[in-house]
């Protein structure tokens, strides 16, 4: 693949911007957040030219912005972020992506790394076999049609209502796990027959649950709001989606979007980047079903808290309450939310995508838990099961320049393919087990998609957007046992 030549002008050693002349049509410049060092990675691949075309989008409003994490995706890079202005502005599938609200939920424990070390083989078979796993894999939970419409509409309170974690496990959840505005009547059947044995499932590709060690803490103050007290103390790390019902919902929308495309006479540079206006039926359809999805996620991350809190009842024969095992917090990094930004010094409601990014709002944010407010939202970093995680806070300087948006992980520098091609999965549960990493996976050669090779160092991600001031990073943790679907 030849080098991306388009222009790169450097603001400061983290921000670089790409000028709104580069290609006529661009109605924004494009803001990339990067060191140097990464930079003449992100010239190989053509994630930057998908910045450039989403600036084409009508509506955008700032800058198409590129986090650190950014690589090659469908019309958008994942990392990437756009907000859209309500009246002027499209709503567009591929700024959210096929997994609809996959996403991150933390827990913290009372546990020490002394006493799960002994049993790690244990804990984690034992969650391997709680916790369904793996590509089309199928839920513990039989749902019939009505209650599949409950869940999309209620999100993780379907779960919690039925005993499945405890209500303030929602005070500590992006949107409470309920994104407003779901009508199931915008989903199709093939995507809710998809959906109903999927629930309370794990999935493959990318998913897993870690059970992680603190090994730093930055920001005492804040880490020990969070419930992160002390180095050595098991937190449990939960990254999955909407699954096959997510994957159907942007494929059916998708299919509607590129009709409206010419109806609405957008002129677009990628066809990927279908969209149609937020206030059109096509819009607000699409904006219901993402919604739906996006419930069915929260849900179903609230139902395999609930089993990992079981299992670690059953094995350290404890209560949850009795282990501490807390939710920290829940957040979405595949999403597109109507939220008030401002905008030219005025108040403006806008429709912001982040696709393969993460919500970062400040302290005092209305929309930031209480019991958060002092330190600012919660922001779940994961990097790949051989490195580490990050936990950070979202600031101000993100509401002002990013949309209180920041990176979600650590970005993918090799495709699937070729990772399977350089790489076994063998070899990599070896490695793992020799650096103290306890792996269960379904399928062991899939594994190869998902070594540290084929990843960026989250570290050096993270210390950007650390650098660059929108969120700020509060403590570091390292896998112990890793569960892949």
């Amino acid at each position: 693949m030849t080098q991306w030549q388009g222009q790169l002008i450097k603001i400061d050693d983290y921000r670089w911007k790409i000028p709104e002349n580069y290609k006529t049509g661009m109605r924004v410049p494009g803001l990339i957040y990067a060191s140097k060092e990464m930079l003449e990675s992100l010239r190989e691949e053509q994630a930057l030219e998908q910045v450039v075309n989403v600036a084409f989008l009508p509506g955008i409003v700032g800058y198409s912005f590129a986090m650190p994490d950014i690589h090659w995706g469908y019309g958008f890079p994942i990392g990437g972020v756009a907000a859209m202005d309500i009246k002027n502005g499209v709503i567009s599938p591929g700024g959210v992506g096929y997994d609809i609200n996959c996403g991150v939920r933390l827990l913290r424990t009372n546990l020490s790394e002394a006493e799960v070390r002994p049993r790690i083989n244990q804990l984690i078979n034992a969650l391997f076999h709680n916790i369904p796993s793996g590509l089309g894999s199928e839920g513990k939970i039989k749902i019939s049609q009505k209650e599949m419409n409950q869940l999309m509409v209620e999100g993780a309170r379907w779960a919690v209502k039925r005993g499945m974690g405890f209500e303030e496990d929602l005070d500590v959840t992006e949107e409470g796990g309920c994104l407003s505005g779901a009508d199931p009547s915008k989903t199709s059947d093939k995507a809710v027959k998809r959906g109903m044995p999927q629930a309370g499932t794990l999935g493959s590709g990318n998913h897993f649950l870690e059970i992680q060690v603190v090994k730093e803490i930055f920001d005492p103050h804040t880490a020990s709001i969070m419930g992160i007290t002390e180095i050595g103390q098991i937190l449990v790390l939960i990254h999955t989606g909407s699954r096959g019902f997510g994957h159907q919902v942007c494929t059916d929308h998708l299919r509607i979007m590129e009709q409206a495309v010419s109806k609405y006479g957008i002129k677009l540079p990628d066809r990927q980047l279908a969209c149609a206006p937020i206030e059109s039926k096509e819009g607000q359809d699409y904006l219901a079903a993402m919604a739906c999805a996006a419930n069915y996620a929260w849900a179903n991350r609230q139902c395999i808290a609930h089993w990992v809190r079981e299992t670690f009842s059953g094995i350290f024969g404890k209560s949850p309450e009795k282990l501490g095992m807390r939710q920290i917090y829940d957040v979405a990094h595949n999403i597109a939310k109507i939220e008030e930004h401002t905008i030219d010094g005025r108040k403006a409601k806008v429709c912001v995508h982040r696709k393969g990014a993460t919500r970062a709002f400040p302290a005092g944010h209305k929309d930031t838990p209480r019991c958060y407010l002092e330190i600012g939202q919660p922001v779940l970093v994961p990097g790949d099961m051989g490195r580490c995680s990050f936990v950070a806070v979202g600031t101000e300087k993100a509401m002002k320049e990013s949309f209180g948006s920041t990176c979600h992980g650590a970005g993918r520098v090799l495709s699937r393919g070729a990772a399977r091609r350089a790489i076994r999965g063998a070899d990599i549960i070896r490695e793992l087990e020799s650096r103290g990493i306890t792996v269960r996976a379904e399928s062991v050669s899939a594994l190869a998609e998902e070594a540290s090779q084929a990843y960026k160092d989250v570290t050096e991600v993270i210390e950007v957007v650390h650098q660059a001031g929108i969120s700020r990073k509060v403590a570091m943790a390292v896998p112990m046992g890793v569960i892949k679907g």
